[in-house]
């Protein structure tokens, strides 16, 4: 049996559409980190900074390093999508481990829109930096028979990115009530860390391969632009 939901209850439709624990656990999980935000940056102070802040300006910087070792120069452009989605994938992954709620992340709906989410940032990008016509013609390089297989491309790694992160978390979920099914309580630390190790080591793939596919984008320009 597995563990009951917090917000099992609370599901509700609203005419066609219904809102599902994942829908409410995103919510929540959203409203958590907004909430976190707004509170570490209402009262900003260079001179005596609280810890909240601290840390803070210590997984923004993080981040944004990240960030740039990948994509010199275009940090400052990426940091509020890629620092985003790494963070809400952390975050959603982690809760998992909080009684009554299951990480929003083990449903392929939730994967597909963030994966989504990345195939529209890399066109963004790419068109907002190259425009519109440099940036499709990009697809006819170096020979406009290769079309096809540029588009093939684009849709297989956004299934794949959306398939890995939902089956990884799922994975994760059922091994560890296996495990508690079969040893029941005596191995919960190793168990927890595990699921620790597993949620992050997930949320970065994610997030490194998201960076990798919208740095290819703006590096194509570039490319563009020296051969011009």
């Amino acid at each position: 049996m597995g563990k009951p939901e917090l917000f099992q209850l609370l599901t509700f439709h609203l005419g066609p559409l219904y809102f599902s624990t994942t829908v409410l656990t995103t919510w929540l999980l959203m409203a958590v980190l907004t909430g976190l935000a707004f509170t570490g940056t209402r009262n900003m102070s260079i001179e005596a900074p609280s810890r909240l802040q601290t840390a803070l300006e210590g997984t923004v910087l993080a981040l944004q390093q990240a960030i740039e070792d990948v994509a010199p120069g275009h940090a400052k452009r990426l940091l509020p999508f890629i620092g985003t989605l790494w963070l809400f994938i952390v975050t959603a992954n982690l809760s998992g481990l909080v009684p009554g709620l299951r990480s929003p992340t083990g449903n392929l709906s939730l994967t597909v829109a963030l994966a989504l989410l990345v195939f529209l940032a890399v066109h963004w990008y790419g068109i907002r930096i190259d425009g519109l016509r440099a940036y499709l013609r990009h697809y006819l390089d170096p020979n406009p028979i290769l079309l096809p297989f540029y588009l093939l491309g684009e849709i297989t790694r956004t299934l794949a990115l959306a398939v890995r992160l939902f089956g990884n978390m799922m994975s994760l979920e059922m091994a560890a009530l296996l495990v508690l099914m079969i040893a029941g309580f005596l191995a919960p630390v190793p168990l927890l860390m595990l699921h620790v190790v597993e949620a992050m080591v997930q949320a970065y793939i994610f997030g490194a391969l998201a960076l990798v596919y919208v740095a290819g984008a703006l590096q194509s320009h570039e490319l563009n632009k020296r051969s011009n």
